[in-house]
Order: structure tokens, then sequence, then C-alpha cells
């Protein structure tokens, strides 16, 4: 081949794995089957950086039907009902063209659930940008990368009918550089019906449904598997476009056909487009294909075979139908106006023949493509910044009165109501959601089929993250399964989007294994097994990385849809109680952060068996019908977490605690929570049984806020709490 060196590089390949390819090949690869092996073998398709440190996570529990390896996870609910999920990321597309990157990560995700025979009934995300505060030009653009995901988000979920019911938005300045869109989808199927991506049995026929095939998305998951330079920022062509109403289309014809006995596996082709679809469609069944490019409904003219092979074209599923049943497969698709055309059939060959109007144009095997990627045992060592950043505590700083921190934090971006945002999405579509975006802590859904409720948080603090790869992983899995717990629904599984920088850096690639280490460790202990997710690498720009990300998304189970707690007061006169222990804890914290503008110290101490007692405290206790409503406490503390109650809510609060030190209000200890209680005696006995320390702190009511040395009215949080961001966001406007 001439100019490999050249070549290689296009493709992103190494010489060592081209010589891996000469010898699976037997032969020199032509440019269709070097542009497969690119995609198939690229970081986003193959995780070879990351597959060592995958391996291990807990995966199985009694409720657990399917674990990573599909195209989604699926869990038991009861009553012959499945809770199917995913999370995946759309960063590099998002950052190129927010808009159309955002939407078509929601494309993605819903296909990934609808494919498994699920009705999608609850989609979250999870963003993170830069800093937005500012004036400068990195501010204003940040604000315009908001916008525009926001508008992608909100315009293809509201077209397709599916309600975004909640998630996060949070900010910081390692983002500037690449932001984070990760996208999570649930969806809700009965246990005997889940479909799955196989294609399997020799002569069963290969059906091509859904949009036509264009020339956009070429090359996606290769560019997603790559850092951002000054060159390579203008990556516009392969960003995807989505069609929202195409995908509304396909998901009806997709749940019509389940309801037949037509098909043998079903798969939809995201990154990497037809090549990872029949791929890894064969792969997992250990069969061979043949496929006729020349008969894929094409979009434009003059579209080449790799064209059709690496395009992400969007709105697209590949169907290994049940001979003889073809034409019943195709008809469903034409009736709702979507194209549908037989382009292959499985084999036994064990190998992928591609035709070009009659002409083999590539014969690459299945199995070592799809299954035997390269896996990296890629170096490792600790980053230096943490032997330098972990003795920082706030007795660093000067003193700063309570007052005029609670006015700092409260006031921040990162604590605000973030209204102007989940406003634009449609969160009550569907008729089933209890607890919609802002409610603070879980969302929660209603399953009108057995009665029950599903609660879903997503949740992440990069800071924990920075200052503790392994710790701050932990914490992840911990306030995402705390979040669900405060609704009174039982944490059963996570789907994770492990966000980080170049893995080919050994700093990163330390942080990556360590944040696997800390999720495997919490999802044992907290019994809350993986069922699915994604990792995205290389978020970084001009050699500088995001803070480590991996977004957890909890889902549980609340066995009676009227019993969910809500997350602020209730009730005027009620008892507050403070769950849980607190100490000066401050690494990695807000209050650090926002005053003094580090990210340092040491991660506020992790304790499983503390936080399992949490959760039991308040998911029997509200099955008792003994509590009104339970907010857990994180980012900014005590004071921030009442602050935010007596806000949504609209009452006041007096509250008086004792610390050893004062500015302990704004401690991020783990493992806490505020609960408002109907029956002290009967919550304290609860308590004493469970072996958790609950304190009676004050009381709901009046228009004051008062919380040990911090004073305002309910009126000044209010306007403070659900205007600050709007304003950031829309000054450019």
């Amino acid at each position: 081949m001439e100019n490999l060196q050249e070549v290689l590089k296009k493709h992103k390949l190494t010489m060592d794995e081209y010589e891996n390819i000469l010898n699976i090949l037997g032969r020199e690869p032509n440019m269709l089957e070097l542009g497969i092996f690119s995609s198939m073998w690229s970081e986003h398709c193959s995780y070879k950086s990351s597959k060592k440190y995958l391996s291990g996570f807990p995966t199985k529990a009694p409720w657990v039907i399917q674990g990573p390896g599909e195209n989604a996870g699926v869990i038991d609910i009861g009553d012959g009902m499945a809770a199917v999920f995913k999370m995946e990321s759309h960063n590099h597309p998002s950052f190129i063209e927010p808009y159309q990157g955002a939407a078509t990560g929601v494309g993605g995700i819903l296909r990934d659930v609808f494919t498994m025979g699920a009705r999608p009934v609850a989609n979250m995300n999870s963003l993170r940008f830069g800093n937005v505060t500012n004036n400068d030009k990195t501010s204003k653009h940040q604000r315009y990368l908001v916008r525009g995901v926001v508008a992608g988000i909100g315009d293809y979920g509201n077209c397709m009918g599916v309600p975004t019911i909640g998630g996060e938005t949070s900010f910081d300045e390692s983002y500037n550089g690449n932001i984070l869109v990760n996208a999570f989808t649930l969806g809700l199927a009965k246990t005997d019906e889940i479909f799955y991506g196989r294609a399997e049995g020799i002569g069963n026929p290969v059906v091509y449904v859904g949009s036509k095939t264009g020339r956009d998305g070429l090359g996606g998951a290769v560019m997603a598997s790559d850092s951002f330079t000054e060159e390579n920022k203008s990556l516009r062509p392969t960003v995807q476009v989505g069609d929202p109403f195409a995908e509304k289309l396909l998901l009806e014809a997709c749940l019509e056909l389940f309801k037949k006995d037509y098909i043998v596996g079903i798969q939809d082709m995201g990154a990497a487009g037809l090549t990872s679809s029949s791929f890894e469609m064969a792969g997992r069944s250990g069969s061979g294909m043949i496929m006729h490019l020349d008969r894929v409904p094409a979009r434009e003219e003059g579209m080449q075979p790799h064209e059709f092979m690496l395009s992400e074209s969007q709105e697209r599923m590949l169907i290994c139908a049940k001979k003889g049943y073809e034409d019943k497969v195709v008809e469903i698709f034409r009736k709702w106006d979507l194209d549908a055309e037989v382009i292959g059939e499985v084999t036994n060959t064990g190998n992928m023949e591609l035709f070009w109007h009659g002409e083999k144009v590539a014969d690459i095997p299945v199995q070592p493509i799809s299954e035997e990627a390269p896996v990296y045992d890629r170096p490792v060592k600790e980053p230096e910044y943490l032997a330098a950043i972990a003795n920082t505590t706030i007795d660093d700083f000067a003193k700063v009165s309570n007052q005029e921190a609670f006015d700092k934090l409260f006031s921040t971006v990162e604590v605000s109501d973030k209204s102007w945002v989940f406003e634009q999405y449609d969160s009550m579509v569907q008729t089933n959601t209890i607890k919609a975006p802002g409610s603070l802590d879980a969302s929660v859904i209603r399953v009108k089929e057995n009665g029950k409720a599903l609660a879903m948080s997503s949740d992440c603090n990069p800071r924990y993250n920075y200052i503790d790869p392994k710790g701050g992983a932990a914490a992840a899995v911990m306030e995402s399964g705390r979040n669900v717990a405060m609704s009174g629904a039982r944490p059963k599984a996570i789907t994770d989007c492990l966000n980080y920088g170049n893995p080919e850096n050994p700093e990163i690639m330390w942080q990556f294994a360590q944040g696997c280490y800390g999720i495997k460790e919490a999802c044992a202990a907290l019994n809350t097994p993986v069922i699915s997710g994604n990792v995205s690498l290389y978020n970084e720009t001009n050699g500088v990385g995001v803070f480590p990300t991996p977004s957890i998304a909890m889902v549980g189970v609340n066995d009676d849809a009227n019993k969910v707690l809500p997350s602020y007061f209730q009730e005027e006169g009620s008892s507050l109680y403070f769950v849980g222990e607190t100490k000066s804890e401050f690494g990695g914290s807000l209050y650090m952060k926002t005053l003094f503008g580090k990210v340092e110290g040491k991660l506020p101490q992790i304790d499983y068996t503390k936080e399992l007692a949490l959760w039991e405290l308040v998911i029997e206790a509200n099955k008792a019908g003994i509590i009104s409503c339970a907010k857990d406490i994180n980012v900014g503390g005590l004071a921030v977490a009442l602050a935010k109650m007596s806000a949504m809510s609209g009452k006041g609060v007096t509250c008086k605690v004792a610390f050893e030190d004062a500015r302990d209000i704004f401690s991020e200890s783990f493992s806490r929570a505020i609960v408002e209680v109907k029956d002290e005696a009967a919550f304290e006995a609860m308590a004493d049984k469970v072996g958790i320390k609950v304190t009676k702190i004050g009381n709901v009511g009046g228009e004051k806020f008062t919380c040990n040395d911090v004073q305002t009215t309910v009126a000044s949080l209010k306007e403070i709490y659900f205007t600050t961001f709007q304003k950031t966001i829309e000054q450019d406007i």
C-alpha cells in the first residue's frame, strides 16, 4: 500500500494494528476494509484502552435480566414488567455542532432502548459546560453551547413524545475545551418480550429499515476517538443530522413489529453505522453475513461502498428476519413511510462478505474484528498534582463569615434552579411523571401496568473525581443511589458514562483505572450492579483534559406509586431532623471552589454501611407514613440543602445545629439527609433500630430562613434561586 504511514494516520491505526490486520486477512486490506477495521477498532467502538478495567464490574443480581453487552441493560421490576435503560455520550459532536450533536445523542440512546423491544418512557441528561459567568470570549462561547445543546435535546425529545424528567447541569473551567453531553433513556417492556442484537440462522434475511443513508457522520466513531486540536476543531462533516419525526415513525414501526414473530434480532445503527451493526450482530452469534451495498437506500447520488458502510446517518436499524417473513417485515416499515430493503443474509462462513453490483468488494472474518479488537494495557501513573493538593484544608484560607459565604454559594450557577433548561423539555407527556425536573433529588415516573414507580437520578461531582478519582467515582454511585432512596424507592442498578481525557497520557489512564475501581467497590457494597454503559475518552483540547467525570444514572423501584416521597417542605410547623454525622470535610467542596478558587483537599470519608443505613431509614419510614419529605445533603452542605428546600416550598425554616466548627454548615460529608417528620417517636425508634444517628434541628414555617448564623427571607431565596441561571445564560441575547 502506497503512503502507508499517511494512510494509517488518517485511519487512526498503529503499525502494530496494521500488522494484526494483515494476519487476520492473510493479505493486504483494500481501502474499504481498512476503513471498516479503523471504525471497529476505534476507541469509541472497541473500548481498547478501557476494556481491561471494565471487566470485573458487578453485573449480576436476581433482578438483572440483561447486563452489559447488548444495546441496553434490563432489570425486572415485578409483575412481568422490565425496565430497559442505558446512558450514552455525544460529547465530541456536541462541542462541534451543539444543536445536532445533542439532538442525535438523544436519538441514538432512544434507539438503543426501543431496539430491545421497550417503549421509551423517560429521558434524562447529564450536561457539563465550562465557565458561563464571565464576559470573555470563552464564557460567551460556552453560553452559546448551553443554548444549542438544550435546544437540541428539547426539540428531539419533545418531537418523540418522550418526557425528559431530570438530569443535571454543572459548570467548571475544565470543560472550556470539551463539553460533555450524556443522554439517558429508560423504557418499559414485558419481561418475556425482550429483543436482542443477534443475526443467526443460515439463510435468514438481513433487512435494512428506517431512513435513507447519506454522507453525514462519515468517520464519526474515529473522530470521537481523538483529542481536539486547533487543526481539527472544525469537523462539521462528521456530525450527523437528526430527524425526530422519522425516529418517531421508526419507533412505532419497531413496536408493531415486536408484536409479531417475524425476527431473530435487531440492532441500532449507531457509531460506525452499518459496519458496527452488521459485525456486532454476526459476531454475537458466531455467524457470517453477505450484504449487497448497492441495495442500501441512498439519500445522495453517487455514493460508494465505504460511504454506505461508514455513514452515521440517523434513524436506521438492521434486522435479522426469519426466512420467509422478510416481506412482512418490509411491509410494516413501508406502511410507516420508512425505507425497508432486504440487503443480505446470514451465512455459516464466519466472514462478512460485501458486494457492490455483484462484485465482492470486501471479505473480512467477523469474529476477530468484532470480538477480538486490540486490548491495550496502557501505562498508568499517579498524577503529580495529587500530592500537592492533598493536604489543603479551609484553615489554609482567611475566614469568611457564614452569611457572606452563604450569599456567594447560593447565588452560583452550580446551585441555582435550572428551570431555564428543563422548561424547554416536555416533562409531562405520557402523563406518568410524578417527580418532574427541578423537584430536587431523583425524578420519578408511574408504571401504570403494575402500580409501581421508577425513580432515577443522574449524578457525578467532577471536583471529587479530580481530587480522588477512585473515591469520587464511588461517591457518584452513592449520590445517585441516595437521591433515589430519598424518593422512597429501592436503588436497583446503574448505567454509567465514563468521561475522561486522553488515555495515551499515563496520568489520565490512572484516573480512569481508579474510577473503575471506585465504581466496582461501590456497586458491590451497595448491591446495585452495572447493567449497561459507555466510555468516552479523548475529551481533551490542546493537551488539556476534562476533570474525570464518571456520570452514574441509578434506577430504583418503589412498590407503591402513591407513596413517592417529595424532596422539599410540605407542612407548616412540622419537625425537621438531620440524619447522619458531619465532620469538617471540605475537600473538593463548592465552599472551597467558590470562595477561594481551589479544587483541593481530601475527599470526605466513605462509609457504605452508613450509606445503606440512611437508605433503609428513609425507604422504610416512607412506607410507614411517618415522614413527609427527604432531601440528601451534598453540594454546599446543610445550609444550601435547607435553602433549596425553602425556596422550592416557599416555606421558611428555623434551624439550629451544634457543630464544632461554625463553617460546618457548608461541609460536604457523605451519607446525610434532612427529613421532615410526622411522628418523632416512631422516626427516632426506627433510626435507632437501623443504627444511624438522627438529630432534631428545627421546624418548618414562617417567612424567614435561619440556619445557625445565616439569615435571610424566603422571598430573597426564591428570587436568587429561580432567576440567577436564566440571567446568566441569556445575557448575550
